[in-house]
């Protein structure tokens, strides 16, 4: 049914409380007994309707690298598979605002085909720790880099009718303990760092809702935080779309609706946690004591009115369950080749045509798409390294991948048996890796021009990573056979190349010098093997730059609380690193990485010249141009950093304020460069307010946080 004419405060003036409750509270866990059946199989939660009034339910599903809907129905011969796009580190690994928005057209295409309402993506958390276990589903340990990637991609899925969902709303930086921990942050760190992100795709993009988070801030669980939902969010950044808790997030429904928080979802959370009560009666309870006022009732059913009315459900759009999946495709393929990063390359990539390629490593034919939780995707297909490099036809020692093919088969059908979890997860055991002899592998390097070893990590949501061997560190079993390969190939005077699969920064540093050139692929959706092979081919010349330090050591990452305190049950984290989060620690107290933020080679030289600096209003342009002076067509990220003035206020040593993504620029070819620095943006919150100290500024242009390449005065008075 189209609805033509709906005046939501006649629609508010004619229901009753129970029904304006009720639109507060999400339908259930649909999975689950009584409650209602999923309108689309795999959804995350629906929103109640009434239907006497002619407002029908919302449909809710996960999606920051896809869309998170199951592909097989009961009795149902059709597919509903949803494509699996590179994981958001990878994304922000492109630099590339145009890029971002592409996806989050393709991915709002499918929303809306597949009958969702709200995608609930982006995920805008900060990398703060490299152990967290969703740091694949976040952007970067930068603010800026974080924000303006996700205000691109919200304005491209909300483009296609359907919302956005800004996650979660704020300082969710682990998974231990995350539905209770008490995350205690400065209010200028908060506002600087972990606030920052959400503030600039808010403005920029205006999303149809944001997710409150399931953790405490300084005391107070964020779902249950009038300053930070109504203070901060609504009054001071102009929000008016709603707000939904986190799954079971909280410990009072009636403190979530006078803290204005708008939806609570799932609904019936006592059917899991059984200590909870149902949410509904506890609003009904409070309403009746006067706790709940019917001014705050009706301005939680406006608020929710107001986004229902734009998504496809209201306007009884009759989707047709087939998106094209075959676009979408190409779009999650140009944004994995621009998310690949050439972390190290000495002479050695790309590959000429008829380089004879041993490629070793069980990641080459169980290759990482993503992650797990609510970043799992349910693609049509995934293409491995190998059947990638085969397909694109690249020159692979056959004898050796149809040996791993089998090896992989013979372990998951006897001592690595893949098994389900609880919650219906992968339980998938790691596979050795050392199964050569330094004879077997002479054999491979003879017949080869260049080794290829592929290390693959996994994580997911509910548990973060460890600090051993098999996550952080390499294994015995990796270390060892990556030894052999970089002896055996390296003494026949051939090139050994490392392949990282992997979601977030590994130790590195104990093993780089073994091999002649590291491509970190990330977890590049479904397309991976494509990518690949056209990287390590140049058919792609690699463009990404890293949106997150790798560091030295673990000991070197400035969040040594993490996650927090007792370390076996951990009740508080906290931040006291403040604001020095990645680079802007690194970078302070001069503490080398093993490879900084905004870094990434390339298969051919930019040359950055003629820098100018003027004002305009209430901006600073620069203004540069950059050349490609080798022989290769690529892309280069032009960054720049601001340096404050010594003042009032202890600052970071620099900090990013700007960057852009060249065009496809052709050998000799020069592109001038227009970046604008906002003068609100070289702000610092001094605990009061906001302050741009008087003084002079350094402006610094470069080609990753510690490659500057020019540099220019700016003097504010």
């Amino acid at each position: 049914m189209i609805i033509v004419e709906f005046d939501i405060e006649r629609v508010i003036s004619e229901m009753t409380v129970d029904e304006k409750i009720s639109l507060l509270v999400g339908a259930g866990v649909l999975w689950l007994p009584d409650n209602p059946a999923p309108r689309v199989k795999g959804e995350a939660g629906e929103t109640r309707p009434i239907e006497r009034l002619g407002i029908p339910g919302m449909v809710l599903a996960d999606g920051p690298a896809g869309l998170r809907i199951d592909p097989e129905r009961e009795n149902d011969e059709n597919k509903y598979h949803a494509t699996a796009f590179p994981v958001e580190t990878m994304l922000a690994s492109t630099w590339n605002r145009n890029l971002l928005r592409k996806v989050g057209e393709a991915m709002g295409e499918e929303v809306k085909e597949y009958g969702v309402d709200i995608l609930l993506a982006p995920a805008i958390n900060i990398h703060r720790n490299p152990l967290c276990g969703r740091n694949f589903e976040y952007y970067s340990e930068d603010p800026l880099l974080t924000g303006e990637m996700a205000a691109s991609f919200v304005e491209g899925v909300q483009s296609q009718g359907v919302g956005a969902c800004l996650k979660h709303f704020v300082v969710n930086e682990q998974e231990t303990n995350r539905m209770t921990v008490d995350t205690i942050v400065s209010e200028r760190a908060l506002r600087e760092i972990y606030l920052k992100p959400f503030e600039i795709a808010i403005k920029k993009a205006k999303p149809w809702t944001v997710m409150s988070s399931y953790n405490k801030l300084n005391g107070k669980y964020t779902s249950q935080n009038k300053w930070l939902l109504k203070d901060v969010l609504r009054d001071e950044w102009g929000f008016d779309g709603l707000v939904m808790t986190d799954w079971f997030a909280g410990d009072n429904a009636a403190e979530q609706i006078k803290s204005w928080n708008d939806l609570l979802m799932p609904g019936n959370t006592y059917q899991i946690f059984k200590h909870r009560r149902p949410e509904i009666e506890e609003i009904k309870e409070a309403y009746e004591r006067g706790d709940i006022t019917d001014e705050m009732l009706n301005e939680r059913v406006r608020t929710i009115l107001k986004v229902l009315v734009k998504t496809p459900s209201f306007r009884g759009y009759k989707y047709s369950n087939k998106p094209n999946l075959d676009e979408h495709a190409k779009v999650s393929y140009e944004a994995g080749c621009e998310g690949v990063v050439l972390l190290k390359n000495e002479n050695t990539l790309p590959l000429s045509p008829d380089t004879k390629i041993a490629l070793f490593g069980t990641g080459q034919i169980e290759t990482i798409r993503g992650g797990t939780g609510s970043g799992e995707t349910h693609p049509r297909y995934t293409i491995n390294f190998l059947d990638g490099a085969i397909e694109k036809g690249l020159n692979v020692d056959m004898e050796l991948a149809e040996f791993y093919r089998k090896k992989v088969s013979d372990f998951r059908a006897t001592d690595y048996v893949i098994t389900k979890g609880q919650w219906g997860e992968d339980i998938i055991p790691r596979l050795p890796q050392d199964f050569f002899s330094e004879e077997d592998i002479e054999k491979y390097a003879s017949r080869n021009d260049v080794g290829i070893f592929i290390i693959t990590r996994i994580s997911g949501e509910g548990v973060d990573r460890k600090l051993e061997e098999g996550d952080f560190y390499l294994t015995d079993d990796e270390l060892s056979i990556m030894s052999k390969l970089s002896n055996v190939f390296r003494k026949q005077g051939k090139k050994f190349i490392v392949v990282l699969n992997i979601g977030s920064p590994i130790e590195v540093e104990g093993w780089k010098n073994l091999c002649d050139a590291i491509l970190l692929v990330w977890q590049p959706g479904q397309e991976a093997g494509r990518i690949f092979a056209d990287v390590i081919s140049g058919k792609v010349n690699p463009s990404g730059k890293l949106p997150t330090t790798f560091p030295k050591r673990y000991e070197d990452v400035p969040s040594r609380s993490f996650p927090g305190e007792p370390k076996d049950n951990p009740q508080t984290v906290v931040y006291d690193e403040d604001i020095y989060v990645g680079y802007r620690y690194y970078d302070t107290f001069r503490v080398e990485p093993a490879f900084e933020f905004g870094f990434g080679l390339s298969y051919t030289t930019f040359e950055y010249s003629n820098l100018k600096l003027y004002r305009d209003g209430g901006d600073i342009v620069v203004t540069f141009e950059i050349k490609n002076t080798g022989d290769m067509a690529g892309k280069e990220v032009a960054q720049i950093y601001v340096r404050a003035p010594r003042g009032k206020i202890d600052k970071p040593y620099q900090e990013l304020k700007g960057f852009e993504k060249t065009k496809l620029l052709e050998p000799g070819e020069t592109q001038k460069m227009e970046i604008k620095i906002p003068v609100s943006s070289l702000a610092s919150f001094n605990g009061h307010c906001w302050i741009v100290e008087k003084g002079e500024y350094e402006i610094r242009v470069g080609a990753s946080s510690r490659d500057i390449r020019l540099i220019g005065k700016y003097v504010l008075d």
